[in-house]
């Protein structure tokens, strides 16, 4: 069962312009799975290469010529996936571009190491990146329940924004209960489509192992060219523990065997390799901003469980809120959003800060909110701030509280809150 990507529409957007089109995010992400799809719903215009073919690698590194008669003229699309594998391949690819006018070339990679050294650097103005993640929580749901995707769309109709005022649908306790099964099931084990269409949770563990082992480590140990991969193992065991706290780098060093500079390179490393994301603390000042520590968080949380070894029951684990927190920043991440978060000297903190189409939305999540709440840090940045509208995420609660011109809206983790952003 293919499963529709929320990026397709925005790439069918992009075949209509002359830029180079690169698909990059993690791998076992979809990325050949979706250039398919597209390159068979364009036949018989369109031609789909790899190069994890070797042949046809040494044919585009060694004679870009009769590479361009073979697989450019006689076609309109042209997909080469595994692009990051070509060693030349910026160089030749401008060359395709610059003398092929009116084809669209669509390359996929699974580094932002490999694509940028090797082939941005030559594409300048003539290339789009997209990324393309993990399933978010609408796409699994659309594989896993297609009657509660539906019944989502649906309350995403409901939801309206009128002037500041919102209008939430009702939902009966029932219903959130059904959802919120299936949202603990993705926050568990993730987004990795194989991950996803597997049934039995003891595969999705022995999937996620395989991911891990084989992809990752592998991956990330060659391109550091370690000798083992132990202090990258322990580097990322303290990366998941520590998910949403701040970062000490003293202390990560000491724990993974690091030092400072090798520990920079290798979590910069981890972030070009779509395994982590570091998020800076929110200031309007933004050199201010640079200076101060950042927190991270995991891509996919089922990656972060497998390193962790822990997928027992969010509201029984003893980092639920870290837990809770590392899958909203997963959704909002997948939007390609600004996040950051704020917190005060005097260690008043909201978990998440965004950043859109010139609002600023203060986001915070609440693990087991019995009632309609908003905490003092959520009323002092909306202060200073000057902000009339703030998020408040939990497992159930649906809502609204006004306090003289603020407006903090309850809502599940699950419920599309990025509609309101």
């Amino acid at each position: 069962m293919y499963v529709t990507r929320k990026l397709e529409k925005k790439i069918n957007k992009f075949l209509k312009v002359p830029e180079i089109l690169a698909v990059i995010g993690p791998r076992q992400c979809g990325k050949t799975t979706l250039v398919k799809k597209f390159y068979n719903d364009l036949k018989p215009h369109s031609i789909y290469l790899d190069f994890e073919d070797r042949q046809v690698l040494e044919i585009f590194e060694t004679d870009i010529k009769t590479f361009e008669e073979l697989y450019i003229k006689p076609y309109k699309y042209i997909f080469i996936d595994e692009f990051q594998y070509a060693k030349e391949g910026g160089k030749n690819l401008k060359y395709l571009y610059d003398f092929n006018p009116g084809k669209k070339i669509i390359i996929t990679g699974s580094s932002t190491i490999d694509i940028s050294v090797k082939a941005i650097k030559f594409l300048t103005g003539r290339v789009f990146i997209l990324n393309l993640f993990q399933f978010n929580f609408e796409e699994f749901l659309s594989y896993r329940d297609k009657d509660l995707y539906n019944l989502l769309k649906k309350f995403k109709d409901e939801l309206k924004i009128e002037k500041e005022k919102i209008l939430l649908p009702e939902m009966s306790s029932s219903v959130l209960g059904i959802f919120y099964k299936l949202y603990e099931e993705f926050g568990l084990y993730g987004g990795y489509p194989r991950v996803v269409t597997t049934e039995s949770k003891t595969e999705k563990i022995e999937v996620l192992k395989n991911i891990y082992n084989i992809f990752f480590l592998r991956e990330v140990k060659e391109i550091l060219n370690l000798a083992d991969d132990y202090k990258l193992v322990k580097l990322l065991k303290v990366l998941a523990i520590q998910a949403g706290s701040l970062i000490s780098y003293d202390d990560i060093g000491s724990i993974s065997g690091f030092n400072y500079i090798q520990l920079k390179r290798n979590i910069n490393l981890l972030e070009k390799t779509f395994i982590i994301k570091q998020i800076q603390p929110y200031f309007t000042n933004k050199s201010v901003e640079i200076v101060k520590n950042p927190k991270i968080y995991f891509i996919d949380c089922g990656l972060r469980n497998v390193i962790l070894q822990n997928f027992n029951k969010i509201n029984s684990r003893t980092d639920q809120g870290a837990t809770n927190e590392n899958i909203v920043f997963s959704e909002l991440h997948k939007e390609d959003l600004q996040i950051n978060f704020w917190r005060t000297k005097s260690q008043a903190e909201v978990d998440f800060i965004i950043e859109k189409t010139g609002k600023i939305i203060p986001i915070e999540i609440k693990s087991n909110l019995k009632k309609f709440v908003a905490g003092k840090p959520m009323y002092s940045f909306m202060n200073k701030y000057n902000v009339k509208f703030g998020l408040i995420l939990s497992d159930k609660l649906i809502g609204k509280k006004t306090s003289k011109d603020k407006n903090i809206i309850f809502i599940p983790s699950w419920f599309s809150f990025l509609e309101l952003i």
